[in-house]
């Protein structure tokens, strides 16, 4: 029986390294090893690059020697491996992945792809404080109900309520905040703590799971995960739902990942000391425009930081709260904010944008019976230019990526 063990033991041990490999520099990755590589590592930063790409060319270096330093900073199997794919030899990786610029750089979680790529900057300092920091733990323990009061209003909380921190339970719960972390605020209370708050539904063999919405800015109300505790795919797929809403704010550090989406833009731009606009918006949306999510990125946008946009349309912070489309090519600005609370109104303006009608409106003046007005520098009819999008400025720069199709 002994012998047994030990050969089982061998043969996982030499699977490992070769999954695993311990040549200098980051892992070459391919189809026949990338499965196993993801499975068995808590997180994985992929670079997918191409040899006759130069920013891959100027970037392999620093990716190996930043591997190289990981390596020995988190040495523990099955903590953190940074990898590499050759998409011109592995195209069925690469196509697997979407990879659609050279160089892309993947964070993969548990196993599966996070929404959000590596876009910060490209040194052996910047790779390795990302790694540290992604490998931190997300989850904030709470001491009384004091803690709770205190969390920010204005962000998305998951509250997990449990008896020990080793429980089954636990562990499915910090392994979707590990996913999750950027989108949510993962928060945490134990024991005597928990049966002090006495939360319901709560026992000590039954923890308890609570999404807390944004409310500073949001209508939604608190809610319970009555799904299994220990299945990870389901909680995830919960926690994801609620931690992303329907309705995201774009920043100067997200615009770009936005903007690779490749879907228009209905931004409202609201002034910083303006909650309640934000909050009527997204009741709109959620409302009347949910089934346009395949078709429509709907966005909120700080006017005061997104001024340039604002002076694009020839409007200034004094004239928030509005509502524009960025299509990509153009901008279209919704003529009155207060129409939106006008039934189908909102709507419309998407319709229009879908059929043409606000591009043609904007070379050749207002169509009979319009709803929408053109953005014009003066009250004359004639044939107009719109505005140029501005966001897509924000998209992947042909200065940073070797983009393979321009999608925008």
């Amino acid at each position: 029986m002994a012998s047994v063990k030990l050969v089982i033991f061998q043969y996982f041990m030499v699977v490992y390294m070769f999954y695993n490999p311990t040549n200098s520099g980051a892992v070459k990755l391919n189809s026949e090893n990338i499965d196993m590589t993801l499975a068995s590592n808590e997180l994985v930063l992929i670079n997918f690059y191409a040899d006759w790409c130069r920013f891959s060319n100027i970037l392999q270096p620093i990716f190996d020697e930043a591997a190289e330093k990981v390596q020995a900073a988190f040495p523990e199997p099955g903590k953190v491996v940074m990898g590499k794919v050759d998409c011109d030899r592995e195209s069925a990786v690469a196509s697997r992945f979407h990879i659609t610029k050279y160089p892309t750089l993947k964070v993969l979680r548990n196993g599966q792809p996070t929404k959000r790529e590596y876009r910060g900057a490209r040194t052996v300092e910047a790779f390795i404080e990302f790694i540290r920091k992604q490998l931190e733990d997300p989850i904030k323990e709470f001491q009384n109900i004091k803690d709770l009061e205190q969390l920010d209003s204005k962000k998305r909380i998951v509250v997990g309520y449990f008896d020990r921190r080793d429980m089954p339970e636990y562990n499915t719960f910090r392994r979707v905040a590990t996913n999750l972390k950027e989108d949510c605020q993962f928060h945490v209370g134990f024991g005597d703590v928990v049966q002090a708050l006495h939360p319901p539904g709560y026992t000590a063999s039954h923890p308890i799971i609570v999404f807390r919405p944004d409310v500073a800015i949001s209508n939604e109300n608190d809610e319970t995960y009555m799904g299994d505790l220990r299945n990870f795919d389901e909680m995830n797929i919960w926690v994801q739902e609620k931690c992303v809403p329907l309705v995201r704010e774009i920043t100067f550090e997200n615009a770009e990942e936005l903007t690779e989406e490749g879907l228009p833009f209905l931004i409202l731009f609201y002034s910083p000391d303006d909650l309640d606009s934000i909050k009527d918006y997204k009741a709109i949306v959620q409302l009347d425009l949910i089934t346009e999510k395949q078709n429509i990125n709907f966005l909120t946008a700080d006017g005061k930081r997104f001024a340039h946009p604002l002076h694009h349309l020839g409007k200034t912070q004094a004239d928030l709260p509005l509502i524009a489309i960025d299509s990509f090519r153009h901008m279209y600005l919704f003529p009155n904010f207060k129409d939106i609370y006008v039934p189908g109104k909102l709507k419309q303006f998407l319709n229009d944008l879908y059929s043409g009608k606000l591009h043609r409106e904007f070379h050749y003046g207002p169509e009979k019976d319009t709803t929408v007005e053109a953005i014009t520098h003066d009250d004359s009819k004639k044939p107009t230019t719109p505005p140029e999008s501005t966001f897509k400025k924000l998209g992947p720069s042909k200065n940073r990526y070797t983009l393979l199709k321009d999608e925008l």
